[in-house]
């Protein structure tokens, strides 16, 4: 059979795209190389609980395009969203701690009584955000080298004027370490969003990472932080449903070895077991690396330029994952945190700026950012015999650990993440929490640690443990990514296109690069 589309990948960014050609009438071929859909998107079972293995929480993707083209779809599958009122907190080292809410105003006055005028301050970042809106999410969620997005630069500058655009440039382009303290004083609500641009693979120091963060928290009050009732799998089960329903196939167990090429134009692809699928157009969903240096296996098929590009691409910091099972309710220092979905443990913009930089340099920092999500404080479902699940994430990890910064597992760290380094890091991190929540280690009865080489063998594209699908330095970002010499999500073959966070919009799995390529799809 000659498909329509063929996807390399069975990752969001595929899903979204075969199903809105799916239900186009296009006849899709999704292939994945696991034994499962999703790729940073899966839920297990331990203990009777339902854990979510990587990501958890989706509020990009509820916001994003390709959701409202979905949406009754995916509810027809039974895919419902649910979310608390109470996203995210930050709590300091010394107990601080503040809480953001879906309500604007009592956000307002929550953050006011922290620093007189912090509130006000913050409804002012927000507004700048809601009145660049068009331009802000258009830059986030549509092709950037084309036509119409000229036309949009264009009418900015004409309408704004051309002082005032740049004016605009100039606040939307600096980083949270030199755009915070202008505007928020307390310590308590630096920290409190600071966390958040390591969820978009950023650093305090990152040009346009105060801009991502505002996005964030405008985001956070929008919607908060959606968890899929009853575990993240069900949305992956619905798109295998929504693509097959409609005509589609999603085969697992599949590696595609090389992309299938004909005078410069992509005609299929052949598996490692020598397997040929025939389409017109080829999607892979992949970091540049595989594409470029394992799946295009034809030199002169490859512009040097690109080559080049592709062997200088850069790869973020390693994520670790904890997953415990509680017998019992975690018992917070204070209730009110009992009831928040993400809470970050740090202490503001150094803290985070510190552990980066040591964790960059294959250090452990010895006071990481530590992210604990509660899935059962908002799905109740997830657990039976009133046991609950703590979802833990640390975003800066060393991806090649060499040193320790507490030097007290130096000895540990000889270059790789060992099962022992794994326990012997996790439970320092345990014992951090165990400050805030008294019954952590008492009341746990299942732990589960996944490192950040665990994660490259978990999915390919977490290279080095990665789970953005590469660096989002400025270099690398928006008009950059993911490599200078490309066009959009297109490749130097034709009918080949490249999605996945490696490509634009990058990491946060609203499924952006799918809808994007879906739509180019469609117009041919």
């Amino acid at each position: 059979m000659n498909y329509h589309t063929l996807f390399i990948g069975g990752g969001i960014n595929n899903l979204v795209a075969a199903a809105l050609l799916a239900k186009k009438g296009k006849s899709v071929l999704v292939v994945e190389r696991t034994d499962q859909l999703g790729g940073c998107i899966r839920s297990e079972e331990l203990e009777g609980c339902t854990i979510d293995t990587l990501s958890t929480a989706y509020p990009l993707f509820v916001t994003a395009p390709a959701f409202e083209l979905l949406k009754a779809d995916l509810a027809a599958e039974g895919v419902e969203f649910i979310a608390s009122t109470t996203p995210t907190a930050t709590v300091m080292s010394d107990k601080q701690f503040s809480i953001v809410t879906t309500d604007r105003e009592k956000n307002c006055t929550t953050f006011n009584a922290l620093h007189p005028g912090d509130g006000d301050n913050f409804r002012a970042q927000i507004a700048v955000i809601e009145q660049n809106a068009p331009l802000l999410f258009a830059l986030l969620g549509q092709e950037l080298q084309t036509r119409s997005m000229g036309k949009l630069l264009l009418k900015t500058v004409w309408k704004k004027g051309l002082k005032a655009s740049l004016d605009l440039l100039g606040v939307l382009l600096p980083s949270v370490r030199n755009d915070f303290p202008n505007h928020f004083r307390s310590k308590q609500l630096q920290a409190l969003w600071a966390p958040w641009i390591l969820h978009v693979g950023m650093a305090p120091e990152s040009p346009f990472s105060a801009t991502m963060a505002k996005i964030v928290a405008f985001t956070l009050e929008l919607v908060g932080l959606p968890l899929v009732k009853g575990g993240s799998y069900k949305i992956v089960e619905a798109f295998k449903n929504i693509i097959e329903k409609n005509g589609g196939k999603c085969l697992l167990n599949t590696h595609i070895e090389k992309v299938l090429t004909d005078r410069n134009k992509a005609i299929g692809a052949r598996s490692k077991v020598g397997q040929v699928f025939q389409s017109t157009h080829v999607v892979a969903s992949v970091t540049p690396n595989q594409l470029y240096n394992m799946l295009l296996k034809d030199p002169y098929l490859i512009l040097k330029t690109v080559k080049s590009q592709t062997e200088n691409y850069k790869y973020g910091m390693g994520n670790m994952q904890i997953h415990l099972v509680l017998k019992e309710k975690p018992k917070w220092f204070d209730e009110a945190l009992s009831t928040v979905t993400y809470t970050h443990f740090s202490d503001g913009i150094d803290a985070v700026s510190k552990a980066v930089n040591q964790a960059k340099r294959q250090i452990l920092p010895d006071q990481p950012t530590i992210c604990v999500a509660q899935p059962t404080a908002v799905d109740p479902s997830r657990a039976t015999a009133n046991k609950h699940v703590l979802w833990i994430q640390l975003p800066e990890c060393p991806n090649y650990p060499k040193g320790d910064a507490a030097a007290q597992l130096n000895d540990l760290c000889q270059g790789t993440w060992t099962e022992e380094l794994n326990n012997a890091y996790a439970e320092r991190v345990l014992g951090i929490l165990a400050l805030y929540v008294e019954n952590i280690k008492t009341a746990c009865i299942h732990k589960k640690v996944i490192s950040p080489k665990a994660l490259s063998e978990l999915n390919i594209n977490l290279k080095h443990g990665d789970p953005y699908g590469g660096a989002c330095d400025l270099d690398q970002y928006l008009l950059w990514r993911p490599l200078h010499s490309v066009k959009n999500h297109e490749t130097p073959v034709k009918n080949l296109y490249h999605s996945g966070a490696s490509t634009h919009p990058g990491p946060g799995l609203s499924g952006g690069s799918g809808f994007l390529v879906a739509q180019q799809l469609m117009k041919k």
